[in-house]
């Protein structure tokens, strides 16, 4: 164990900081790692990567069962999103709008509601709203503010969908590679209470639409944002709202039928009948959506199939960057990079400031990369030793990974959810981070605070303190501005 066994993490960083692209630092570490542990002539080089450590990590039979979940998961996203069902849903909300208020609050809980896909929201939230929000005189600043708000914050939170999958991969990889016998799904739900920048991301938005208040750059696109009628949308009557609600509604049930069949919640169901579940759930929620889309006659059924896999198909990357991040542990194990991390965190770093430490270096990596499942990849795997060997708890340091990747994304002008979000709003994504870093550096300074209590003391209710907190700072702030 020595700083050598850091060199495929950081040629990962560099690499990816340098590419803006994740795949291509994590493939880069994997090859100086394999090169650090085997000498072998070139020509067997990537014979020996492919078969010693890809394969394997396909081969698993968890690993295996993930990625035909994230399959599962892919499908049903897109056809969700070619459905209408969500413009359809959004319609519905917009019967209760009065007023710039109530307008902001809507897009925030259509944005909540459709929280399966944190890249689908902005698509489905954003153009729906974008007329409703010229006709009160709101911005389409604050449009895509309030859906970068709702996207990933929701999503990030939710063990069922995409990210909690993902996330939960990389934790148990983390955690076998340090021999830590604690279930992924209750490392996951224990941190829920700690992820703090998504719980103060998603409640900024109606507190500011109830105040009435902006400030920073979102002050002045306020005020020069004229009220303009636009034609009201496609009222298209073969889509409808029940295409996002009866689906959810038979992944929610089967899910659970499924899992009390094994005793829960009595008992402690196994990983692997967990994925099993949630794949037949979201198996049949898309045979639902099949079924009331053809009884709409919305679309023709060739169209749905070749969505489906196109939206199975769209999983590929995030899939490809799984095996790599699994084998990139697997070659961490081998140099004992996060037994060199854990006891290096042990000697430099105050135990009680390490949750701080590590949701301040999450941030700027993410930020850097513009990619939080990136730099969950690259966190995750040196929080958790490090937290083993000082003693901190697993929940308040993965919360840290989490609500760091969260902060960063949120305030980088080359995150994928800021362009996606740009683009749903209809604006440029410069406009929209220039809007947006005000709120999310509030945000992150919040979040600082927490985890620097949270350091000290482990109390769960740390988040409701914080929420607190961030209403007294825009009280004060708008009182000031007034």
């Amino acid at each position: 164990m020595s700083f050598i066994s850091l060199l495929p993490v950081i040629v990962t960083l560099c690499v990816s900081l340098s590419s803006k692209n994740v795949l291509l630092g994590l493939f880069s570490g994997v090859t100086v790692g394999v090169f650090l542990l085997h000498s072998i002539s070139p020509l067997l080089f990537f014979p020996l990567v492919i078969n010693e450590y890809l394969v394997p990590e396909i081969a698993d039979s968890y690993n295996a069962s993930i990625l035909i979940l994230l399959g599962f998961i892919g499908g049903f996203v897109k056809l969700i999103q070619y459905s209408g069902g969500g413009i359809a849903f959004a319609r519905i909300t917009m019967k209760y709008i009065i007023n710039k208020a109530s307008a902001q609050i809507s897009a925030w809980f259509s944005g909540i509601l459709i929280f399966f896909s944190d890249l689908g929201t902005p698509l489905i939230v954003g153009p729906v709203f974008q007329p409703l929000f010229d006709r009160y005189g709101i911005s389409r600043q604050k449009l895509a503010f309030i859906i970068d708000s709702t996207s990933s914050p929701i999503a990030i939170l939710i063990p069922f969908i995409g990210w909690g999958v993902f996330t939960m991969s990389v934790i148990k990889g983390s955690f076998e590679v340090n021999q830590i016998q604690i279930p992924e799904w209750d490392a996951f739900i224990s941190a829920i209470p700690y992820q703090f920048y998504a719980w103060l991301a998603i409640s900024i938005v109606p507190i500011l639409s109830i105040l009435g208040f902006d400030y920073g750059e979102m002050r002045l696109a306020e005020s020069a944002t004229k009220i303009t009628k636009e034609s009201p949308h496609d009222q298209s009557k073969n889509i409808a709202a029940s295409f996002v609600w009866l689906p959810l509604l038979v992944l929610g049930i089967t899910l659970f039928s499924v899992l009390n069949s094994y005793g829960f919640p009595e008992k402690q169901v196994p990983g692997s009948d967990f994925r099993a579940a949630l794949a037949s759930a979201y198996f049949l929620a898309t045979v639902t959506l099949i079924s009331l889309v053809l009884y709409k006659k919305a679309k023709k059924l060739s169209d749905l199939f070749l969505v489906y896999i196109e939206g199975m198909s769209g999983m590929l990357p995030i899939a490809a960057t799984l095996i790599l991040a699994w084998a990139l542990g697997q070659v961490s194990e081998e140099l004992g990079t996060g037994q060199y991390v854990g006891n290096l965190a042990k000697e430099i770093v105050n135990p009680s400031f390490l949750p701080l430490v590590i949701f301040l270096i999450s941030a700027l990596i993410s930020f850097a990369i513009g990619s939080s499942w990136g730099t969950i990849i690259i966190m995750m795997p040196l929080a958790i030793p490090s937290a083993f060997t000082t003693g901190n708890e697993f929940s308040i340091i993965i919360g840290g990974v989490l609500s760091g990747a969260l902060f960063g994304d949120h305030s980088s002008p080359i995150s994928e959810t800021t362009i996606l979000s740009s683009i749903g709003a209809g604006i440029e994504p410069l406009s929209h981070f220039r809007t947006q870093i005000p709120y999310a550096l509030t945000n992150g300074i919040i979040a600082s605070i927490g985890f620097l209590i949270a350091g000290f003391t482990s109390i769960t209710w740390i988040v409701l303190c914080l929420l607190l907190l961030q209403i007294l700072f825009l009280f004060i702030l708008k009182y000031r501005h007034h």
